[in-house]
């Protein structure tokens, strides 16, 4: 039987949301240099799939994290699918913004967080963990209790991981890295011989070289 890891990591691929791209790297907004990208937001346009994620990561959030009062979406990208889990879990949802808006109000958190909350916070992707963590912080300022995150991706990149358990922050997702290899692997989307170039990327990904 396959898991949830493996099913949605064969969604994401069907529908080209994830590439690998071994010989012909991306480039990231860190400017690291990556033979894979994964762009979660493709799934808001199909509605099957729209509605799997919906109902998956907030099963994820009931099966992990019990009483929830709020749920929080990291902008921008998690926005959508956060707002999603909590009308289905009927739930207040706000969203926190990367940096505090420059006019107006100025806020950082948009909605309406009550001190005391327990918060469980939905993001798209992990990849280093830093913005997720600022989310996190932020709400944490707000007087509220993060009792976790659910994301639909992650890397699982050594840093993230030291990252996420020095914050306190438990964090569950739908897929991962090793899932969509193996997944990647069996429709033969990539082959054998690239899995030990792509496991050294994933290693240390910012001074991996092409």
């Amino acid at each position: 039987m396959k898991t949830l890891e493996q099913i949605f990591a064969a969604k994401l691929l069907k529908i080209k949301a994830i590439k690998l791209q071994p010989d012909n790297p991306f480039t990231w907004a860190s400017g690291w240099k990556s033979p894979f990208y994964c762009d979660n937001r493709k799934t808001l346009s199909y509605t099957d799939l729209r509605t799997f994620v919906k109902t998956e990561l907030a099963r994820l959030v009931l099966e992990n994290f019990g009483e929830v009062d709020a749920i929080a979406g990291v902008a921008t990208g998690a926005i959508p699918q956060g707002a999603l889990v909590a009308d289905l879990l009927n739930k207040p949802f706000v969203y926190v913004r990367s940096k505090p808006k420059d006019h107006g109000l100025e806020n950082l958190i948009e909605g309406e967080l009550k001190p005391g909350m327990k918060v469980v916070v939905i993001e798209d992707l992990i990849s280093t963990g830093g913005s997720s963590l600022k989310a996190v912080e932020a709400i944490r300022n707000n007087g509220c209790e993060v009792i976790g995150m659910v994301a639909s991706y992650t890397y699982g990149f050594p840093v993230a991981e030291k990252a996420f358990s020095d914050a306190k922050v438990k964090l569950m997702t739908l897929t991962n890295y090793e899932a969509v290899l193996e997944v990647a692997l069996e429709i033969g989307y990539i082959t054998k011989d690239q899995v030990p170039m792509l496991n050294d990327w994933r290693k240390d990904p910012a001074h991996w070289m092409a």
